[in-house]
């Protein structure tokens, strides 16, 4: 999954927790022109408000700024993982067993990359989506993104 660096997600998670908050996922993306986006996706109980990722991009731009972990440019961005949720690790994906998901390869399996069905969970590093009644076991260094699909 595209994600940022173990030195600099350990930083920020650091920061974030600190503040009372669960980091959902960190992402370093390069816009080009050296220039990259730091993503950050943060979640709590009560929900995530304009004021908290606020209080976070506070927080953490100034101990980017003191630990300097990223040469190039960037731009901050923090939020709420919204309802289209992004899943990063193991633990997030059995989290939302059961759920609809949408999952995106840098790699093919069994001929495509993308994927749409019920999230069965994790087993061996391979994540499990049952898709028109086909189980895919999509190796989880294989995956570019995932996000749950919101249902209404």
């Amino acid at each position: 999954m595209r994600s940022a660096p173990e030195k600099l997600k350990s930083l920020v998670r650091q920061e974030v927790e600190l503040l009372g908050y669960e980091l959902v996922g960190v992402q370093l993306i390069g816009q080009g022109k050296g220039v990259s986006l730091l993503r950050i996706y943060i979640d709590h109980a009560d929900g995530v408000t304009l004021d908290d990722c606020v209080q976070v991009s506070h927080q953490v731009s100034g101990v980017l700024d003191v630990e300097d972990p990223i040469k190039e440019k960037y731009q901050l961005e923090v939020s709420s993982p919204g309802m289209d949720r992004p899943l990063f690790e193991p633990a997030h994906f059995e989290r939302f067993q059961g759920s609809r998901v949408r999952v995106k390869t840098h790699a093919k399996i069994e001929n495509r990359h993308r994927f749409t069905g019920v999230l069965g969970g994790v087993e061996e590093n391979q994540v499990l989506v049952e898709e028109d009644g086909i189980l895919y076991r999509i190796p989880i260094n294989l995956i570019d993104s995932a996000r749950v699909v919101p249902e209404f």
